[in-house]
């Protein structure tokens, strides 16, 4: 039965074709006869009990430079829809977060993926510390004492904005580094948000692995390597996408977070695991599955589809 679906994302023309997740789903859901509509998170309100967005209808294709014809701008209410979907890029601010209050207005009724009560109460690097056995030693603080603390208690550390995204504000400081006080100040000074610190691993430097998760299931995995003499293996920064298997302790923790990422309609979910350790479970606007079906030709798109078709009436 085709669905008639709405994208809350970042403008479509700039994004790339052969690595961005949010353009593989709308093409497969083309492929399986949905229509698509597409909108950017600023064209998104609330008027007088409607959840409305200015947007386009969309059409795309896989013709870098001419992958996407829009229509004539125009308004709707997005509970006329059958899914919307929630992939506007972080940074995960109040302007975020006001978002997915407003898409609670329409789910369950329209189905809003990934869950926006969810997202907004799990963002990636929170959800991580209801599984402490399964992560590196963490710590979430503001003032520098305790930053300062931790270290001295775990040598190495990875020093990271707590809201931040794709890498950016990623430090790595040694146990004799002298940056910790100026990094602080640095941070503290443009945010009153706090800061996540945790133990160095070294074995990253084999790899970040990306697992991909459908509907609380693992699907598949790529390993991203970083380049040489880079900490960050982020593929926004530089960091090369590596075909790679899911090991039974990738699989442990699947089983582990699964069944709560279901529970809390979180369809599409990439979790990064460095070496046996989960350090992030990513709901916000996860990527690697294109990635994933180059090297083993796995789908995730239309798993994701299946997923979401057996949850409508």
């Amino acid at each position: 039965m085709p669905l008639k679906v709405a994208f809350q994302m970042d403008p479509i023309g700039a994004i790339d074709i052969d690595a961005d997740s949010t353009f593989r789903i709308a093409e497969e859901a083309q492929a399986r006869g949905h229509s698509l509509f597409c909108y950017t998170p600023d064209h998104l309100s609330y008027q007088e009990g409607r959840v409305m967005a200015r947007g386009q209808d969309l059409t795309v294709r896989r013709e870098q430079g001419n992958h996407a014809t829009l229509g004539e701008m125009r308004e709707l209410d997005l509970s006329e829809m059958d899914v919307v979907w929630l992939r506007q890029d972080p940074p995960f601010d109040m302007g975020y977060i006001t978002t997915t209050h407003i898409l609670d207005r329409i789910h369950p009724g329209t189905l809003v993926v990934n869950d926006p009560f969810w997202v907004r109460n799990y963002p990636e690097k929170l959800l991580v510390l209801d599984f402490p056995d399964l992560t590196p030693p963490t710590a979430i603080a503001r003032d520098l004492a305790t930053l300062r603390a931790f270290r001295d208690r775990h040598g190495d550390i990875i020093l990271k904005p707590l809201y931040g995204n794709g890498g950016a504000g990623v430090f790595k400081l040694q146990a004799e580094d002298g940056n910790l006080a100026s990094l602080h100040e640095m941070f503290t000074s443009i945010s009153r948000e706090p800061l996540i610190v945790q133990k160095f691993l070294p074995a990253v430097s084999r790899g970040d692995k990306r697992v991909i998760l459908v509907d609380g299931e693992p699907v598949g995995a790529i390993n991203r390597v970083p380049q040489k003499g880079e900490t960050r293996s982020n593929m926004h920064v530089g960091g090369r996408a590596e075909k790679a298997a899911l090991t039974d302790r990738d699989r442990e923790i699947c089983a582990r977070i699964g069944p709560l990422l279901r529970d809390k309609g979180q369809v599409f979910v990439g979790i990064d695991v460095i070496g046996d350790w989960l350090t992030e479970i990513n709901v916000t606007s996860p990527t690697g599955i294109q990635e994933l079906e180059r090297f083993d030709g796995i789908n995730t798109a239309a798993r994701i589809w299946e997923a979401i078709e057996s949850k409508l009436p």
